[in-house]
């Protein structure tokens, strides 16, 4: 993988400012940077909606297959507001710095079928810097399926991808908490993120044993409980996965793939401006009024401002917004926002299908 270097040099002024307010910010209200009590219990609450819905599930003694059908999409929620809410923050260091409380939180981790390993490398390192970059930027690598930007091949079908595009994002989880995370952790170790082939082995072993724990979760033990053919416990998970699937692909996408962000083709490794600048030219922000947005994504319809401080926890994000605003613009920086999330939602599918046909 070619590694991007940007302009040091340029916006030192801003960003030193940036960090300096920030800071002060911090300080003066004797804050801790992570989680605060609002997030423990917005952690309790989270955890026993998904947990209520589960064991409800085994034990509420329902077997009408529409209504159970309704309680498993209702997981599948659930499962995309762990992501969104918990694990997020986790895999990023903003939650909490004590190794005790992080392994607690792989509880949540597991229980959304991904690997903390694996989510690191492509979100942390590769999407957060070098968010829009072709090529390395996993999040608008378009799968043959998709054009992203101008800058990707256009097949024929793409004219179509704004119909398809809901279904195909709703099987992006599935394809997480089966095969992705093996695939990945073979690429991460030709790449080097993987230094040992012990650790290589460790790995897949630590992977194996998780998917284990989570299919015996959601699809070995409601069969046996609720006494289902294999047919109907696969249909269950299924809707489950897809409706998580489709939240958090949408969610995440709003944040950059939306008319008002660049998409960089680089010609080379260098790249001119500085990483400050590329993470405001790339990042949008959405929907930022609503206070119930901002507590059901954790944050992510703040999406400059955790480019730009991802181990802060989300909980600070609408505070420290106005700081990151007012800099910006100070300095003559760009600061990207788009309206509601259901505008920004429709902005991103119109864009597909604009994409499509030009």
């Amino acid at each position: 993988m070619v590694k991007i270097r940007y302009n040091s040099s340029n916006d030192t002024l801003f960003i030193k400012e940036l960090n300096s307010r920030i800071d002060i910010y911090f300080s003066v209200r004797n804050l801790n940077k992570r989680a605060n009590k609002y997030m423990f219990i917005k952690t309790i609450l989270m955890l026993s909606y998904f947990f209520g819905i589960y064991f409800f599930i085994l034990f509420g003694g329902v077997d009408n297959l529409i209504i159970l059908g309704l309680l498993w999409a209702l997981l599948g929620v659930g499962q995309a507001l762990l992501g969104m809410t918990i694990m997020h923050d986790k895999v990023h260091g903003a939650y909490s710095t004590k190794k005790w409380f992080n392994f607690l939180l792989e509880i949540p981790v597991v229980a959304i079928g991904v690997d903390s390993f694996i989510w690191s490398i492509e979100h942390n390192f590769m999407h957060h810097n070098y968010p829009n970059i072709e090529g390395i930027d996993q999040d608008i690598h378009p799968r043959y399926l998709f054009r992203f930007s101008k800058h990707q091949p256009k097949k024929f079908f793409h004219r179509f991808q704004h119909i398809y595009a809901s279904f195909f994002y709703s099987l992006l989880t599935l394809e997480w908490v089966t095969i992705k995370d093996f695939i990945k952790i073979r690429k991460y170790y030709n790449e080097g993120f993987v230094k040992s082939k012990k650790e290589f082995w460790c790995r897949v072993i630590l992977i194996f044993f998780k998917k284990a724990l989570f299919f015996s979760l959601y699809f070995i033990i409601p069969m046996l409980f609720l006494s289902q053919y294999w047919g109907v416990a696969l249909i269950m998970f299924a809707i489950k996965t897809g409706v998580s699937g489709f939240i958090m692909t949408v969610i995440f996408q709003t944040g950059h793939v939306v008319p008002n962000c660049e998409v960089v083709n680089p010609n080379s490794i260098e790249i001119r401006e500085s990483w400050h600048r590329h993470q405001l030219n790339t990042t949008s922000n959405f929907s930022q009024k609503s206070k119930v947005v901002t507590y059901l994504l954790g944050g992510l319809n703040f999406q400059i401002e955790h480019h730009l401080f991802p181990g802060i926890c989300h909980v600070y994000y609408p505070e420290i917004s106005n700081i990151v605003k007012e800099t910006a613009k100070e300095f003559n920086m760009p600061y990207l926002e788009n309206d509601s999330v259901w505008s920004t939602i429709s902005m991103h599918f119109r864009m597909l299908k604009i994409l499509g046909r030009e």
